[in-house]
């Protein structure tokens, strides 16, 4: 042992063990379980897409009824707002939870910045059907920003129902398992807010873990995704698509979307 000339000991082996022992447990809880696996809360729109989907060269050329919008999360950080209108962006979506463990830190920045340079704005929730119920995280969402309110601007919220980043593609749910937990979700957004939820999928995904149920077509608008020159085959009962997210590697933001019709509808949507 050294001692200083105060005359307290010092004891640089245990101070060195200690250091390495807050290393060990701050990798634990900071790194993915398995090698490849993202972090939970790092989940977004269409994170699986391009991995599952296949995805190919994304049309920009939309017809003259369609209104480009984008949608983020904090994947993008702070989000500049007044770039994105100046190129023709009237609408956007921010991610605002996942799961029931997660807010988005930069909403506030996201949500409020697009609504400030003039654009129709709503927010998302990235679901994890494995972890809590449909419900659960229908509360959730709407006490962390994902609520509607009547001021014309505001878009219902939307259900992001995709590929699970963490493990199994539906979350160890069987089709009709799957489909009780998103009817949870939805009659829970509907009874807080007096909106149906948006719907965000991919056919294929959509096929392979609700069995291409359609009966949620009669009321929740449909946001699908495919990075391709057209939104190809919709799940089953829906006869057109809301809105699309048609890429990836869009310009200031790489998500992209089409709106199906002009800004008038945009509106409409927002309106109820």
């Amino acid at each position: 042992m050294l001692v200083h000339r105060s005359g307290s000991v010092r004891r640089p082996r245990r101070l060195f063990a200690a250091g390495l022992l807050l290393a060990a447990f701050s990798l634990m809880f900071t790194q993915p379980a398995e090698a490849g696996t993202p972090a939970r809360g790092t989940a977004h729109m269409g994170m699986g897409v391009l991995a599952h989907d296949g995805g190919g060269s994304a049309s920009r050329s939309a017809a003259a009824a369609q209104t480009e919008g984008v949608d983020v999360s904090g994947y993008q950080g702070n989000v500049a707002w007044s770039t994105l209108w100046s190129s023709g962006v009237r609408w956007a979506y921010t991610k605002a939870t996942e799961g029931t463990y997660y807010t988005n830190p930069y909403f506030a920045q996201q949500y409020n910045g697009s609504y400030g340079v003039g654009m129709i704005r709503g927010a998302y929730h990235f679901a994890t059907p494995d972890t809590t119920s449909g419900a659960t995280q229908a509360d959730y969402f709407v006490d962390h920003g994902g609520g509607w309110s009547r001021d014309g601007r505001t878009l219902p919220g939307t259900l992001d129902i995709e590929w699970n980043p963490y493990g199994d593609a539906c979350y160890g749910k069987s089709a009709s398992a799957m489909v009780s937990w998103i009817a949870d979700f939805l009659n829970t957004y509907k009874a807080r807010t007096g909106r149906d939820a948006v719907i965000y999928t991919a056919t294929s995904w959509w096929t392979q873990c609700t069995g291409n149920y359609g009966g949620f077509a009669a009321a929740s608008p449909l946001w699908i995704a495919r990075y391709a020159s057209t939104p190809g085959t919709l799940p089953a009962g829906w006869g057109y698509y809301t809105m699309w997210q048609y890429t990836s590697s869009g310009p200031t933001v790489g998500d992209h979307d089409k709106f199906n019709g002009a800004l008038d509808r945009v509106q409409a949507l927002a309106n109820g």
